[in-house]
Order: C-alpha cells, then structure tokens, then sequence
C-alpha cells in the first residue's frame, strides 16, 4: 500500500498548466486522481473546493488539503518528493524566480495565441481532442465558444498582435534559462513541465512553428510530453502578424 497522501487533481481539458502539474505527477510517480472539470463552466466548482476568489485550475487537494495554482501546487509536489529533481540546488533561484515570472507570462501567451488562432480558424478547434476539421454545425460552437473565451479574457485583435511580437523575446528567456540549465537538462526540473507544457500548446498552431526551430526552447516540449494532436495550419493569423524567425 502507498505510503503518500491521497491526491485529487482539478483539470479541465486542454489546460496546458493542468498538463504541468499531471506530468510531473506521472514524471516522479505519485499516485492522483484526477477530476476533470466542464471547461467555462468550472469557476464555481473550483472555488467551492478551494476557497473564495479562486476560480482557475489547477487545484490538488493532498489528504484534502487544498493546494491552487501552478507554482503552489509544484511546491507542495517537491514537499511531497524533494529527490524528485524539480529545484535542483545548483539552479533553483532561478527556476523559482522564472516559474513566478517568465512561465506565468508564457502560459497567458499560449491562451492569447491559442484562442487567437482559432478566431480565425474555427474549423480547427476538434483536431485538439483528435477529431477531424469541424463540420458546419461544430464550427458554429466553436464560434461560440471562442468569442466566449475572448470576452473571458479581454482578447482583442491588437492584444494578439502585440503578444506575437513579444514571443520571441520570450523564447530568447528560455534559450538563456537553458543555457544555465535551469531548463532542458538529461533530467526535468519543474520548469521543464511549467515552460514545456505551455510550449506544448503553441506548437500545435503551424504560424508559430518556425519560432521554435533550431533553438533549445523548441527541444524542451518533445522531451517530456507526446505531441499535441491539435492543428491549426499555417496562415491562421493574418499575413505580417507572426515574426520572422531569429528576429
């Protein structure tokens, strides 16, 4: 019988923070439960289990204790295995210091950018759970639910535009926390799942592959997670809107 705490993790589907917590979990083999939550609908749920004002996953409850939020929930997951390697002494100032910054700052990126590119191709949102471009009645929902996320958060055609142009800069902070190897390493720490997960998602968009190439940033999502089925294809966002490569 295991010895670690009951573990009840709060996801809903297609989270790429979810998808953090979820591989570090299976990564250092802790045992969890996991109860996955209607998507737009899981704001009253989550802040029923884990306190006023929260509204967001991921939430872990441990023997019922509940723990919200990425960076809380990989500091209660080093508590729970501090062998596991997530803050390795040598570099973990700086791997706290870019999960309470850089990855946050990434993982709105990614929402931006996903929901961005499905504005403009609708037809592509079922590739994500594995299915084929939508037909006109789920093309319809996904409209629907795409201009629902856009008002949920405050997206606008200039906000996108101004997030691509600031994603490259965000890469070069990856390539330098590899350099340090606070990241991308022979062995995880917690930022490999934090910035991997999150580059895991923008992957899945084709205008933004390009930016990863050739570049450590684009070797850190491969290494721990399977490719996303999802597929926008290339010219989702308008033309000139994406950076050039190495700019």
């Amino acid at each position: 019988m295991s010895s670690q705490p009951k573990l009840v993790l709060h996801v809903v589907p297609f989270s790429h923070p979810c998808l953090a917590v979820s591989g570090a979990l299976d990564r250092l083999g802790l045992e969890y439960e996991t109860v996955e939550l209607v998507t737009g609908k899981h704001a009253d749920e989550v802040e029923r289990v884990y306190g006023e004002g929260r509204k967001t996953v991921p939430g872990m409850l441990v023997d019922d204790e509940p723990v919200h939020g990425t960076v809380a929930v990989f500091a209660r997951i080093d508590e729970l295995r501090p062998d596991g390697g997530l803050y390795p002494d040598s570099v973990a100032s700086a791997v706290r210091k870019a999960e309470a910054g850089l990855a946050q700052e990434l993982q709105q990126t990614a929402r931006v950018l996903s929901f961005g590119a499905l504005h403009f191709r609708p037809e592509s949102m079922g590739t994500f759970a594995g299915l084929a471009q939508l037909d006109p009645a789920g093309v319809d929902f996904a409209i629907r639910s795409v201009r629902a996320s856009w008002r949920y958060l405050g997206i606008t055609a200039e906000l996108i535009h101004a997030t691509l142009q600031e994603l490259p800069k965000q890469l070069d902070e990856v390539d330098a926390l590899a350099a340090v190897g606070a990241v991308g390493g022979d062995e995880p720490t917690a930022l490999d799942f934090q910035l991997g997960s999150t580059l895991h998602l923008l992957d899945q968009i084709a205008d933004l592959r390009p930016l990863f190439a050739d570049r450590p940033a684009g070797a850190i999502a491969p290494a721990w997670f399977e490719r996303g089925k999802g597929d926008v294809p290339a010219g989702a966002f308008p033309p000139g809107w994406a950076p050039a490569p190495g700019r």
